[in-house]
């Protein structure tokens, strides 16, 4: 994924794959703890609920440089509230059954 910024605003363009990563058009924001501006760059998102995590690898976010604290776009957190949902469940059920394997890694090009 190639990056530019320019006024403070960030450009969206391909990645090797053909995706798009949908950057907002606003200024970048500033860290209230550590009053610097945050970075747009791809981190992962992590959640953890009774005894399961969920990571999200290489979702853009605007990132604080001096601790990694992200902050999701509104439309990415809605994406991933809905993925969470989707891998819960089955990832419980597993756990009760006590499946072999306890680590899956899914990707979707």
């Amino acid at each position: 994924m190639s990056l530019t910024r320019e006024s403070g605003k960030p450009r969206r363009f391909d990645d090797a794959g053909g995706r798009e990563t949908r950057m907002t058009d606003e200024t970048a924001p500033t860290c209230g703890e550590h009053h610097v501006s945050k970075v747009w760059r791809p981190t992962t998102f992590e959640y953890s609920e009774e005894g399961v995590s969920i990571r999200v690898p290489d979702i853009y976010a605007w990132v604080c440089p001096e601790d990694g604290e992200a902050s999701f776009t509104p439309d990415t957190v809605d994406e991933l509230i809905a993925t969470v949902r989707e891998l819960l469940e089955p990832a419980k059920r597993a756990r009760e059954r006590r499946s072999i394997p306890t680590e899956y890694i899914v990707s979707i090009n």
